[in-house]
């Protein structure tokens, strides 16, 4: 089973996706949260698998405790939030959130984003993306990778350039003739090489050098 943690302000909607999220029957939710500072320590006792986060709570907010949860390594974030701005969204990318959905999200969409985020993949609403590809051509890449990068070996490049490009844990394995099992061994050593706390950020680390 699939393990969730619901943090958001509303009751309302922390009902309403946990209604959602209960209709598959591979996902439990086992805990909500109110705020941003009962959802680290929810995540912390409870250990779930992903905490669906709200960005805008009182006191300690989404940003902050998505930090605090993925430098515990407590569990995943999926930020599900209500607004797009694009201060909302770098910021939960940067606090290491594995991926980013607008609370218009459809059931199926939202079930699907629990699953691959539990899976070790990331994922961003297509909007999300749309913006996020606009924000990289509108910055010139690097004109050659930074030193960070030496201490990948020409395997863990490939993956890095792989994570640029959006592929998940399955397709990596098919593009580069390897094992789902052995594809996330490699993503796990990049992500520690290159001190990411998650794939998303791997991905805008490649897209930055030209890798991807």
């Amino acid at each position: 089973m699939i393990t969730v943690l619901l943090a958001d302000d509303h009751a309302a909607i922390r009902a309403g996706m946990r209604l959602m999220l209960e209709q598959a029957e591979d996902i439990v939710v086992v805990g909500e949260a109110a705020d941003g500072a009962v959802a680290i320590r929810q995540a912390a006792a409870l250990r779930p698998d992903v905490v669906l986060m709200d960005i805008r709570m009182p006191g300690t907010d989404g940003i902050t405790a998505t930090r605090a949860i993925v430098a515990s390594g407590s569990a995943d974030v999926l930020v599900l939030t209500t607004f797009d701005f694009d201060d909302y969204l770098f910021g939960a990318l940067r606090a290491g959130a594995a991926g980013f959905l607008l609370k218009s999200v459809e059931p199926a969409a939202l079930v699907d984003a629990v699953r691959r985020i539990a899976a070790g993949d990331g994922f961003l609403a297509p909007e999300v993306t749309r913006r996020l590809l606009t924000a990289f051509v509108a910055t010139p890449p690097a004109p050659a990778p930074p030193p960070t990068l030496d201490g990948l070996t020409d395997r863990e490049h490939d993956v890095l350039a792989a994570l640029g490009r959006g592929l998940s844990n399955a397709d990596l394995a098919t593009a580069l003739s390897i094992s789902e099992a052995t594809a996330k061994t490699h993503v796990s050593r990049v992500l520690a090489k290159l001190g990411c706390t998650s794939r998303v950020q791997a991905a805008i680390l490649a897209k930055e050098t030209g890798l991807a």
